[in-house]
Parts: structure tokens; sequence; C-alpha cells
């Protein structure tokens, strides 16, 4: 009985062994299905979102131009609004007049560096007194310029500066800056601009012409200051 059954099983473990190999066949030959990526299909989804972000700004409208004053009055039942913008102006809601245009008033111009110290001069410029030289400094030194201005009527935003130099009629060198956003406030602002570092050798001796630009995110021109400094071997005060 027991070989009977042995022989039985025999048939069906060889029809078995056949029939997984021949599974294990067709799987190796049939071709494994790859999903690629496609990074074209990134950077063109990455290209809708900027064209998107695009068309929402170019259609973006602002708001009407409100004076200080108006807003003020239109958020006084908001406490805390009231609270914030009272420690933003400090006194001075008092003296807003309803005008929408904001003014950036300049009072000063002065000169920091280790040879001159600071030198500091009144604006507008008294060309009968210190002409367009303003100040002299000594090759290869390094200096900072110094403003003092005032914000009144209303909150200046994005105020930068653009200090372009001359020499000989031929532009030698540019530097740009952000300020930032200033609200009316009793007492001035003072900000002092980025280093800069007066080239050195004997061509770069003599006198350079300079124009100080500032403007506001709106283009609007708060001041543009015409001036003069001359560079020596050794520094001597202009004035």
């Amino acid at each position: 009985m027991e070989s009977g059954k042995r022989a039985e099983a025999g048939p069906s473990t060889a029809v078995s062994e056949e029939k997984q190999e021949r599974q294990q066949r067709e799987m190796t030959e049939k071709p494994i299905a790859v999903e690629v990526f496609d990074d074209h299909e990134e950077d063109d989804d990455g290209d809708d979102i900027k064209e998107d972000a695009a068309e929402a700004l170019a259609g973006f409208v602002p708001g009407p131009l409100l004076s200080l004053k108006e807003q003020i009055e239109k958020d006084k039942d908001d406490e805390s609004l009231r609270r914030w913008k009272e420690k933003l102006l400090g006194c001075v809601e008092g003296d807003l007049n309803g005008q929408m245009e904001p003014e950036v008033k300049f009072h000063s111009i002065g000169i920091i560096s280790d040879d001159l110290g600071e030198v500091n001069y009144p604006l507008p410029i008294d060309r009968n007194g210190n002409g367009l030289l303003l100040f002299t400094l000594k090759e290869g030194s390094r200096y900072q310029l110094k403003l003092t201005f005032s914000v009144l009527h209303n909150i200046v935003s994005g105020l930068t500066y653009c200090n372009t130099v001359w020499k000989a009629g031929l532009q030698v060198d540019q530097n740009k800056g952000m300020l930032g956003t200033f609200a009316p406030q009793r007492e001035p602002y003072v900000q002092i601009l980025d280093e800069e570092t007066t080239p050195s050798g004997v061509l770069a001796r003599g006198i350079y012409s300079a124009k100080l630009k500032f403007e506001d995110d709106d283009r609007r021109c708060h001041m543009e200051l015409k001036y003069s400094f001359e560079i020596k071997k050794s520094s001597l005060p202009s004035f």
C-alpha cells in the first residue's frame, strides 16, 4: 500500500515542479514594467506655478492711498490696532493734517572716518561757505556717510539710496542700498550708510563728483544731492 501511494505521488510531483519551472521562465522572459518619472514634467509644474504667481501680481490692484489720519480714524474702534498705532506714531497724531503723500525732510549729511572723525553738514548745503567740496580723504581709507532726516504726513515705505561717483566725467563707482520703511515721529531718524573704501595710487588721487539720490517704492524722489570730495595722499579737512 505504501509503495502504491508513492507511485501515485510521483507523477503529481513532477507535474508540479514542471509548472513551477514554466512560471519562473515566463517571469524572467516577461519585461519588467518600470515607472519613469519625467523631470521635465516637474519643471513644467514649476513653470505653471510661476506663471500663476505672475498673473496674480499682474492682476493685483492696490487699494486707494489714504492719509495716515484717515487710517487712524478708520480703526479707532479696534483697541489692539489703536495701541499698535500709538506705539508706532508716538505723539505725532495731533500733527497729522490729512496729507496723503509722505515727505522725507533731510536735515544733515555727515562723513565718518578714522582720519576725520565725524563731520556733519546741514542741508541744504551752503554752496557759498563749503562749495561743492564736502570732504577730503586719505587714499585707501574707510568711511561712511551719515544722514539725519524726518518723515512727515504719512508712512514712507521702501526708502532706498543710490550713490554714484564720477571722476573726469567717467562713472567709477555706484552703491545702492535699502534703508527701510519709516513712520512719522517727533525725533529725526539717523541712518549710516554702508562702509566704503577710497581707492589708492597716483591715478586714484584727485577730485570726484557724486550724486546721492533717495527714492521710495513708489519711485518718489525725496532728495537728490550733488556733491564732490577729494582723495589725497594724506587727508586734510576741507573746512
